[in-house]
């Protein structure tokens, strides 16, 4: 069967088309952005069993370059790349865990956290990189002036161009906002041999420029108004619902800063059900900081108008972004979905990732949004108890070890409520056994009453 794909409009006013290969981000015609489309006729041939069952056959299988949780849906993906020219690292396919612990704590059974952030760069930006430097790889074998892929950044998406950039042979350069993100991601495109250019501006700022720079065809743009960044990303959808027997949960949270992601979710669940193999669309919650909160402050209006805000500081500096690029495509899916948006105050989005710290995971700040977000939203009634719910942890935790330290030393600002500091006492027994008897006797009593604290 072949199969096929390009880009489109997503104004519908125009759905003027471009293909793949194309070196092209806005539409000539109206200035929108663009999206991948694919023929859903030849799709719909293999019918919704027939999907499954090969992706299940895949998943994580050692057979290049499907054991990959977004190459193993290739077909879903880029249908006409060649393998040779695949840049994968085996990105996706990673933990969907019942918080169980987290889940009784804030009065919900059925819980689920996403671990996108388990993946090479530790990020779920991985799973569109490895589709834009594919393409990239096999528009470069075909004769295309690319000399080197370029993308502004809070820093996950600069660690992901980096480490696939690295894997392909291409250079990679990156553009950074000075001092405001955290070190561990500034040192990952600079170990895997990015061209760094810290700039003394905001996230907005970066983009501003990236944007203009890469109107030179030599340099070409990733940053997710590329929409082969999404096709990526929407396999995170497709996987979840994989990972629950292929069927829907009821509620998806996420976090939301530049906003592709939001659509490239929405973009993923809706291809399942154009092509049978649900029957549903899950509700999306889409959690902002409060110091970054455009999408918020519209949802507030129903949508009915969109204002850039200047992002103030955040610790959630992934998601630290004023001015959106992807803004209309995911108020196009949340009106699609039922969706909602909510938002965290710097304390909220801390405590919430350091309450699901201590039932076993290890959250990054931005993942803390999307825990606050889900509090805040059952409080208030609008997420039920007895749905299941999905969170999508982004990032690993390790990349923002210094939040959690400034959390449990109390130098964030506020007071921190599950902080947890280390007792200095003197090497002797008699010290060390006085130490433990006054520190488990506070433990038995917080575990008999978890809101004390």
């Amino acid at each position: 069967m072949a199969y096929n794909a390009w880009f489109q409009c997503i104004n519908e006013q125009c759905k003027a088309t471009y293909p793949l290969n194309r070196i092209i981000y806005r539409c000539e015609s109206c200035k929108s952005l663009l999206e991948v489309r694919h023929d859903m006729n030849a799709l719909a041939g293999t019918g919704a069993k027939g999907w499954m069952k090969l992706f299940e056959e895949r998943y994580k299988s050692n057979q290049w370059p499907y054991g990959s949780g977004v190459w193993g849906k290739k077909e879903w993906i880029l249908p006409g790349i060649s393998n040779d020219n695949i840049v994968s690292l085996y990105e996706g396919s990673t933990n969907l865990f019942w918080a169980e612990r987290f889940g009784k704590l804030i009065g919900i059974d059925n819980v689920w956290v996403k671990l996108c952030g388990n993946s090479h760069s530790g990020s779920f930006k991985d799973l569109g990189m490895t589709v834009l430097v594919s393409q990239v790889k096999q528009m470069i074998s075909e004769g295309a002036p690319i000399q080197a892929v370029v993308c502004a950044s809070t820093g996950d998406t600069s660690a992901a161009l980096a480490v696939y950039c690295a894997a392909a042979g291409i250079p990679s350069i990156v553009l950074l906002p000075k001092g405001k993100i955290s070190f561990a991601q500034l040192v990952q495109p600079i170990a895997n041999g990015s061209l760094v250019l810290s700039l003394d501006t905001d996230f907005d700022g970066c983009m501003r420029v990236v944007q203009e720079i890469t109107k030179d065809e030599t340099l070409y743009l990733a940053n997710s108004m590329n929409s082969l960044r999404i096709e990526g990303q929407k396999t995170v959808g497709i996987e979840i619902v994989q990972q629950c027997d292929w069927q829907v949960p009821d509620v998806i949270v996420i976090p939301g800063g530049n906003l592709g992601n939001v659509s490239a979710l929405g973009s993923g669940l809706l291809m399942m059900k154009d092509l049978g193999l649900i029957d549903k669309l899950p509700r999306i919650v889409v959690a902002q900081a409060q110091h970054a909160n455009p999408l918020y402050r519209s949802y507030l209006k129903k949508f009915e108008s969109f204002e850039p805000v200047r992002a103030e500081k955040t610790l959630a500096s992934a998601i630290q972004i004023g001015n959106p690029v992807s803004v209309e495509k995911a108020i196009r899916t949340l009106k699609r979905f039922d969706g909602v948006v909510m938002d965290a105050t710097e304390q909220e989005l801390a405590d919430a990732a350091a309450l699901g710290d201590r039932t076993g995971m290890f959250n990054c700040p931005h993942t803390g949004v999307a825990l606050a977000a889900l509090i805040k939203l059952l409080k208030a009634g609008q997420i039920d108890k007895s749905e299941q719910v999905v969170v999508i942890s982004t990032a690993n935790g390790l990349k923002f070890a210094d939040f959690k330290v400034g959390y449990h030393e109390g130098t964030l600002g506020f007071p921190s409520q599950h902080s947890n500091r280390p007792i200095e006492v003197s090497a002797s027994v008699d010290a060390v056994k006085e130490a433990l008897n006054n520190a488990l006797n506070t433990s038995l009593k917080s575990r008999r009453n978890p809101n004390a604290r």
